[in-house]
């Protein structure tokens, strides 16, 4: 590990990451096939662990069981409820061989589970599961610098979270864009919009999303994101902190560059700034009510 904020350059992760995206999506389907239907898709979301990224408690029959990535010894691990846990390792194998892996141990466990193979949110190499042998990849140490960034970052959105009485989210994973979300909603409903059912769900309310992308086909380099929906007038145009933050009208969304914050004097106080003054714009520009969703003072 390097660092407390370690360096993840995209050029020279981008094919662990691909693959690791993949990979993710194969157990991230297993838990939406699983999970109850929370809203928002929360239930089928990914948490941080001390070793890396889980699921939540899946129920299958009268069993249940979770399944985690682990990024110190580089492994998934599934943890049935009645058993011993069973690992397979994490290797430089293909997807396909990846996702025949993981099937044939669920059925060997006696919780075997049907999902739809096909990847989504990703715009390019689109392979289904069981024929992509293109994404073989796994670099360790980039494994665990994703990981590393992801639990100094998660503190950060769970305190700013916590100044919010409002509905929101946790702080999770959704590893359909693979990025480290945390949404506060107004409270009131927003206009209906075209897209699949998931993503008309999501938005089915008033929205102020802050997240973290690792890199993705929008923003090639690890980057931080902020916005609106529906985006109020005026937020483009908003003045925001830090000064490397901006907005980026192809996709309607504030992003600040990984590497402004982890080179910053103080990377906590930096992503704070982002957060804080990006919700501040939008939520005074979109009126939202203020005062019934802010706690004024933390509870001793």
């Amino acid at each position: 590990m390097t660092g407390a904020w370690p360096a993840l350059p995209y050029e020279e992760w981008k094919d662990t990451y691909a693959t690791l995206h993949r990979w993710m999506q194969v157990v991230g389907k297993v838990a939406l096939k699983q999970a109850p239907p929370v809203n928002h898709s929360w239930g089928a979301a990914l948490h941080l662990t001390p070793r890396g990224l889980s699921t939540y408690l899946l129920p299958h029959g009268a069993r249940s069981f979770a399944m985690e990535f682990d990024f110190v010894e580089h492994r998934l691990i599934v943890h049935p409820s009645d058993d011993a846990p069973r690992t397979l390792p994490l290797t430089s194998w293909s997807v396909a061989d990846f996702y025949r892996a993981v099937m044939a141990l669920l059925r060997d466990l006696g919780l075997p589970v049907r999902i739809w193979s096909m990847p989504v949110e990703i715009q390019d190499d689109v392979i289904r599961f069981e024929e992509d042998t293109v994404h073989h990849t796994y670099n360790p140490e980039h494994a665990n610098r994703f990981w590393t960034i992801l639990t100094r970052i998660a503190p950060v959105f769970n305190e700013r979270r916590a100044t919010f009485i409002g509905k929101a989210s946790p702080v999770h994973v959704f590893w359909g864009g693979l990025d480290l979300a945390v949404t506060r909603f107004s409270g009131r409903p927003a206009p209906s919009r075209e897209g699949p059912a998931f993503m008309r769900d999501a938005y089915s309310q008033e929205v102020i999303s802050h997240g973290f992308w690792p890199g993705s086909g929008w923003v090639l380099e690890p980057a931080f994101y902020a916005y609106a929906v529906p985006e109020p007038a005026g937020l483009k145009e908003a003045k925001i902190q830090p000064a490397a933050a901006s907005y980026h009208t192809d996709f309607g969304e504030f992003i600040l560059p990984y590497e402004a914050v982890r080179t910053s004097p103080d990377p906590e106080a930096t992503i704070r700034a982002f957060i804080d003054s990006t919700y501040d714009q939008a939520a005074t520009l979109a009126r939202w009510d203020r005062a019934s969703l802010e706690r004024t003072r933390m509870a001793v």
